[in-house]
């Protein structure tokens, strides 16, 4: 490897020193990783100093520190006002933005990028600021795949870093994706640990049951995209009105207890129209075609 190739792989500069941020350089710093850091508000950065990060003074000398530049900050705005006065100094080097933000936001900051010969990782964070450093952390990147390569290994250290494709704009679709994901499968918890809780379950009790039940629910996911590919929705896991007779006996039950009814309501309601657009007798992954028509099918 030559001492230029080791120098990439070796350090890493890191904008935005919030909870995210903060989190990132630490998990660099304990990857062994030469880390440099700048924020705003200069005294963030205290405590990584003491872990071993170096201190920018300015966003220039934080850029010019390494070749690997990563900006976690509160949008995409701030990230273009901070980054726009030192922009010649990206040149040859790897922006590596963790914002939230639009797939055209990350458009546009990939074409800003490029336009100063940098390389761009537009990148989302999808397992929250606890889990960072970790394997089962969760990190999506696209972007450049030139630019992942070369940096794979230190962007590693983060967690499982997953490059989804040369589409700038991948990282946030699936970011937005999975967090309506996480939400619609926590709402139905949420809702399941208060009927239970109806009958005197302690939540950790029935946690404990809900997550031995979760691989198979994982494993309807992934036989249910196979289907939604094909368009063809066998029976296999029952068919729409099957389930919309038990969503209707969850809603029931739930309203007997004195529950609110939101989360069966909702699910109630893409089943009933799924079966009125003619997929009743289909198995349940038709209801997508519900979803994805949208107000039509209202």
């Amino acid at each position: 490897m030559s001492e230029n190739e080791n120098h990439e792989q070796s350090t890493v500069s890191v904008i935005g020193l919030g909870q995210m941020g903060t989190r990132l350089a630490q998990a660099f710093l304990t990857a062994g990783y030469a880390t440099t850091v700048w924020n705003r508000s200069a005294a963030k950065a205290d405590a990584l100093v003491a872990q071993g990060a170096v201190h920018a003074t300015t966003v220039d000398e934080a850029v010019a520190a390494s070749p690997l530049v990563v900006v976690s900050l509160p949008d995409y705005t701030t990230v273009s006002d901070l980054l726009g006065p030192v922009a010649p100094r990206l040149r040859g080097r790897v922006l590596v933005n963790l914002t939230s933000g639009t797939p055209e936001d990350a458009a546009g900051m990939a074409d800003w990028a490029a336009g100063h010969g940098a390389g761009y990782l537009d990148g989302a964070a999808m397992s929250g600021t606890r889990l960072v450093g970790r394997p089962e952390a969760l990190f999506v990147f696209s972007g450049s795949p030139q630019a992942f390569a070369i940096h794979r290994t230190v962007l590693a250290s983060l967690g499982n870093s997953v490059h989804l494709g040369a589409d700038p704009a991948l990282a946030p679709v699936y970011d937005t994706a999975l967090f309506g994901l996480a939400w619609g499968a926590l709402a139905g918890f949420y809702h399941a640990v208060a009927l239970a809780g109806v009958a005197g379950v302690d939540p950790a009790a029935f946690a404990a049951v809900a997550t031995g039940h979760m691989p198979f629910v994982t494993s309807l996911m992934s036989d249910h995209a196979r289907q939604i590919e094909n368009g063809d929705f066998p029976d296999d896991d029952g068919t729409v009105e099957v389930h919309a007779a038990a969503m209707e006996h969850l809603l029931d039950t739930s309203r007997a207890a004195g529950l609110g009814t939101d989360v069966p309501e909702l699910i109630g309601s893409l089943l009933e129209r799924a079966a009125a657009t003619g997929h009743g007798s289909s198995g349940i992954a038709s209801v997508i075609e519900t979803i994805t028509k949208g107000e039509r099918n209202a």
